[in-house]
This record gives C-alpha cells, structure tokens and sequence, in this order.
C-alpha cells in the first residue's frame, strides 16, 4: 500500500503544480523549495502551495541551469523522486538525477504516456518505502496538458 505523508516539489506549472494540488485535494501534507520571488512560467506560484524560497536561482553546483537551486534541494529534502516527462534527455531532468545520485536518493523516471503508469510508481514507492515523495517534470508551457495528466496519474494513485 502508498503511505505518501508529503508531496514536495518545485511550484512550476504543469507537472509540480499538479502535484501539490492533489495533495491539497487528498489532504497529504505539501510543501518543497521554489525559486527566489516564487516565480513559475504564468507568473507567480499560487500562495495556496505555501513553499519556500530558495537563496539563489541556481546552485553553485549547477550554475549553467536555470531553478537548479529548488531542484537540488528538493531531491535532498525527500525520500524519493518521481520524475514525469516526455523527454529524458533535457538538462533540468539530468540534473534532478545527477541531485538523486548526490544524495543518494532513489528515482524513477516515466514518460507522462507510459503505459500502466500508476501500478509502475505504485510498485516502485513500495519497493523504496517512499513516504516523502518530490515530483518533477516538464511545465504546462513546454508540455501542454502536463497538468492535467500528471493529476489524474497521481489522483489514481494516492486516493486509495
């Protein structure tokens, strides 16, 4: 069985959002690090996400990628992170797993189109004994319909 206690992640639309806003829709605690200014691709992050601002943009062991900063600090705060894309190849995703390898943390990356998608998170929380788990993945604005896509998995999967 998923005992998710917290969902983190880092306010972006599309993926991170959609994230948060099922654990606000579940009642599973939220929260996770969001770039300084809590900015994201339509404005500012909704305040109902209540995240906390990194220092910097971006971390000094990344400074050549943008938001490095809440994508480091997100890994390390969390158990486990769950990557949904469509890509595997572009540099926020190599960098939440080069961040997973830093801090020896386990991650599992899936396209938002795999199939048997929730059984696959579901089985790979339980193998890890994931209960604080980070979500990453691409925004609204580079994948559109990230977010509501991205809902309905982790709905599926957490409202047991």
């Amino acid at each position: 069985m998923v005992r998710i206690k917290k969902i983190v992640s880092g306010g972006q639309t599309g993926v991170d959002q959609a994230a948060l806003q099922v654990g606000l829709d579940l009642n599973i605690s939220i929260g996770g690090w969001c770039p300084p200014g809590k900015i994201c691709d339509s404005g500012l992050i909704p305040e109902k996400f209540r995240l906390t601002e990194t220092l910097n943009e971006r971390s000094t062991s990344a400074p050549h990628i943008a938001r490095s900063e809440r994508t480091e600090l997100n890994v390390r705060d969390s158990d486990g992170t769950l990557i949904l894309s469509l890509m595997d190849n572009d540099l926020g995703t190599q960098w939440t797993v080069e961040s997973a390898k830093k801090y020896n943390k386990s991650y599992l990356i899936l396209s938002l189109n795999s199939e048997n998608i929730v059984n696959k998170i579901k089985s790979w929380i339980e193998d890890k004994n994931i209960t604080v788990l980070n979500v990453a993945g691409p925004s609204e604005k580079t994948f559109p319909g990230s977010y509501q896509k991205t809902y309905f998995i982790l709905h599926s999967l957490l409202r047991e």
